[in-house]
């Protein structure tokens, strides 16, 4: 299981990198779960990473707007990340969430095909009105993603367990795997988290909250150590 790590700033990313995680995730909080950050940012982080740790970068919590989103898309593409994602946030039908995610993956794709992408659904999917969680899966498989991924939108303090249990879990990562997808699990998530997870056979764990000072994902800072301390707990299980 990798460990994703997602700061906000160059700063940030250095204290990921430090301690050791294998993906870095630039995003921005401020706007929202999977708020995206900008672009002189993203490059600024790429530039100082070392070889062998990944680059990803988020679209957003994005509205049912495949246009934008594809462009937007495209737009991450070029700076050179290797996974690319977009929250199916504002579609509440199957239909519209393929075509979102459909758009997302061609733009992507066409121009840089070995550019990973990454659909993320909400295991809150029920306070925001979107997409059933359970669907992501089939979703990432029609749209010719990578991943499929579950986050929890609303940050009030609970995390993904508290509106999946294990067996969902382990029911989200056999259908994505027995569709050759790849499965990243956020929302809240700490050390407790990471042995059931892996268990689970989940591929990737993100992580922010925990991996700050004072766990506080918007105005704590990442430091080394907690990455340290999550990356050992993932070691010590293998």
């Amino acid at each position: 299981m990798k460990l994703l790590i997602s700061p906000t700033d160059r700063d940030e990313a250095i204290e990921a990198i430090k301690g050791g995680a294998d993906i870095i995730d630039v995003k921005n909080p401020a706007e929202g779960s999977l708020g995206a950050n900008f672009p002189w940012v993203i490059s600024e982080i790429k530039d100082l990473l070392p070889k062998g740790i990944e680059l990803s970068a988020t679209l957003g919590d994005f509205p049912n707007l495949p246009g934008t989103a594809s462009l937007a898309a495209l737009g991450v593409a070029s700076l050179g990340v290797n996974y690319v994602k977009i929250g199916l946030y504002g579609v509440n039908s199957l239909q519209d969430a393929i075509k979102l995610a459909s758009s997302t993956v061609r733009a992507v794709k066409d121009t840089y095909p070995n550019t990973k992408v990454v659909i993320a659904g909400y295991a809150d999917y029920k306070r925001i009105g979107s997409i059933p969680s359970a669907s992501i899966p089939s979703i990432a498989k029609e749209s010719g993603a990578d991943i499929a991924m579950l986050d929890t939108a609303v940050k009030d303090g609970r995390n993904l367990f508290n509106f999946l249990n294990i067996e969902g879990v382990e029911n989200f990562v056999h259908a994505s795997h027995n569709s050759g997808i790849r499965v990243a699990l956020g929302g809240s998530l700490n050390s407790e988290h990471v042995l059931p997870l892996s268990k689970a056979g989940v591929d990737i764990i993100g992580i922010r909250g925990a991996a700050c000072q004072n766990s506080d994902r918007i105005r704590g800072r990442i430091k080394a150590e907690l990455v340290k301390e999550l990356g050992d707990s993932i070691k010590n299980i293998h």
